[in-house]
């Protein structure tokens, strides 16, 4: 599985938000670039990038730090964020950004990630944030009637190149992912699926290559690495190049047995 260290942006700064309340924020870095630089230093081979200005408002807000972001490092970035229309992505590809992430667009113009994807072929991703099974839109502020395994279905369809599934009541908690509603999500569709929400330990990422054979081949871990619960550089020993020599045996028996 591919590990991948999250940044999300609020007004130009690194920040983490609990289940996705923008009144329960927590800066943990002015400087976003930094955490980019020391994420690739640690060995990250992908950055995921999450405008929630841009989330909130619908439209990119937080551009000057996102290519400057993607000018200091030398990995893939993705980025999600007020990405509603053809001439945003556009505009985000033109900084150099790798992948787009669409999340509101998904349910409320579907034709659009067809569109995109036929246009931008491998670079277009759909975030379906979910609450009790229901699908999040705009920044996570409503919550639609469409189910997520519903919407990941018109989504492959649509082409997209990859699922991002965030729990959104395990997102910033440190209690884990839901493994349960990954398993369902990823059994239904033939589109990759990248994890997010919950991530608390090496643990939790050992429980989750157990859903590799389903598709699940990514992971996004946010407050664990700022908080320091997980150590990037072991993550991805662990679970990114699936080192198991690496892996304390007291671990590896946990989970597997």
């Amino acid at each position: 599985m591919n590990v991948i260290p999250a940044i999300d942006l609020l007004a130009g700064r690194c920040v983490r938000l609990y289940q996705g309340d923008y009144e329960q924020s927590q800066v943990f870095e002015e400087n976003p670039v930094a955490v980019a630089r020391r994420w690739v230093s640690e060995g990250a081979t992908r950055l995921h990038l999450v405008d929630l200005d841009g989330a909130k408002q619908g439209q990119p807000e937080n551009g000057q730090a996102i290519e400057a972001i993607v000018r200091a490092v030398d990995v893939p970035v993705q980025v999600g964020g007020g990405l509603r229309d053809r001439d945003r992505v556009s505009a985000l590809f033109d900084l150099g950004v790798q992948s787009a992430i669409l999340g509101t667009a998904a349910v409320e113009n579907p034709q659009l990630v067809g569109e995109l994807s036929q246009a931008f072929p491998g670079q277009i991703i759909v975030g379906i944030d979910a609450r009790n099974g229901k699908v999040a839109t705009r920044g996570w502020l409503e919550t639609s009637e469409i189910t997520a395994i519903d919407l990941a279905k018109r989504m492959g369809d649509q082409g997209a190149a990859a699922i991002i599934y965030t729990d959104i009541q395990r997102d910033g908690t440190l209690q884990g992912p839901n493994l349960e509603a990954l398993r369902a999500l990823a059994s239904a569709v033939k589109t990759p699926v990248i994890a997010s929400g919950g991530v608390s330990s090496l643990t939790d990422l050992l429980s989750l290559l157990g859903l590799v054979p389903l598709g699940v081949t990514g992971v996004i871990v946010g407050k664990a690495l700022y908080t320091g619960d997980v150590e990037l550089k072991q993550a991805i020993r662990a679970v990114g190049q699936g080192r198991w020599q690496d892996v304390p045996p007291d671990l590896g028996q946990s989970v597997w047995t």
